[in-house]
């Protein structure tokens, strides 16, 4: 009970959800999902849920994958609650795999949720995934954006496990005699993530004698915060300089805005103009604001990232 009392505290606490919610679960069969079902099962009484199951098949391994279905099938049976399946004949091998199957489960997911008109998407990440993540980006170099991780909420898309540790989850499925299914693929050290969770963070664990997965994982939340901050203040300034898809300020006005909101400006001036900005490098970004802030008087023309850029005395004009 206490562990359904911290993640009640930790929901309530963030606003996952409200009374009489309507949430669509996303379940593999693995030790997360079997809990956050269970709990939130469990929470339907207090809060007057309506749950539906979703369950991805990608049938990248084999039997297992079958069997991962099949016990799916069998929890929604359990709990008296529908289950919907997408079964994929072909997942394409093309970039990072780990990214592929992310965007089809998320993609599923809401498209269930609009077709059953629901409210809200719930996926089993836990603090340890949340270190993971933190470690991982820290390791590529990301900005606050990225170190800042998974929320709690993102857009309709709730994690109430995301304070619960994994020795939590998992005793608390024994506690309940509650069986789950392991995916063998996680136990393959070749893959970034799998090497951080089972060499990485047990190695700094044991060396530095400090509890590392809530250190890196309680990490993110302020580092969230801190991002919120400078992307509305950005936000601002962009939505005042740009129309029609075409941006104009005076360089004194970019100029007198701190560094970071400067950054996360020209990020959202790639996001209005192109849609997206995930392409833009940390060069893309210095470059831009090299040209702003030059003291020629001289027009100045470039192109940058698939912008063009002109400076016309103290006036600067961006264009897709």
């Amino acid at each position: 009970m206490q562990f359904i009392k911290n993640v009640q505290n930790f929901s309530v606490q963030y606003n996952l959800w409200k009374k009489g919610s309507k949430i669509v679960i996303g379940v593999s069969g693995g030790p997360d999902s079997v809990c956050l079902l269970n709990v939130l099962f469990f929470l339907s009484n207090k809060y007057d849920f309506e749950l539906q199951i979703a369950h991805v098949n990608y049938g990248l391994r084999g039997q297992d994958s079958l069997e991962d279905e099949k016990f799916t099938k069998e929890l929604a049976k359990k709990y008296a609650i529908k289950v919907n399946v997408l079964k994929l004949n072909e997942v394409p091998f093309t970039g990072n795999l780990e990214n592929k199957l992310r965007d089809i489960r998320y993609q599923y997911f809401e498209k269930l949720r609009k077709e059953l008109k629901f409210d809200l998407i719930a996926v089993a990440h836990n603090q340890n995934d949340q270190a993971e993540t933190v470690l991982m980006k820290m390791i590529r170099g990301a900005g606050l954006n990225g170190l800042g991780a998974m929320r709690p909420k993102s857009s309709l898309i709730i994690r109430p496990l995301l304070k619960s540790n994994r020795i939590e989850i998992i005793a608390y499925l024994k506690e309940n005699q509650l069986r789950y299914r392991i995916d063998k693929s996680n136990e393959q050290t070749n893959v970034v993530r799998n090497k951080i969770r089972h060499e990485v963070l047990p190695y700094l664990e044991k060396k530095l004698n400090l509890p590392i997965i809530k250190t890196l994982s309680d990490l993110s939340y302020p580092i969230s915060d801190d991002y919120d901050f400078i992307r509305e203040s950005a936000e601002k300034f962009v939505v005042s300089v740009c129309k029609n898809k075409r941006v104009n300020f005076a360089d004194s006005d970019f100029m007198s805005l701190h560094e970071a909101i400067q950054r996360q400006s020209i990020r959202q001036i790639f996001l209005m103009l192109k849609g997206q900005f995930k392409d833009i490098e940390y060069g893309h970004i210095e470059e831009l604001r090299k040209i702003i802030k030059s003291g020629k008087n001289k027009t100045k023309v470039a192109i940058v990232g698939g912008l063009k850029i002109s400076k016309k005395g103290a006036n600067i004009e961006i264009l897709s």
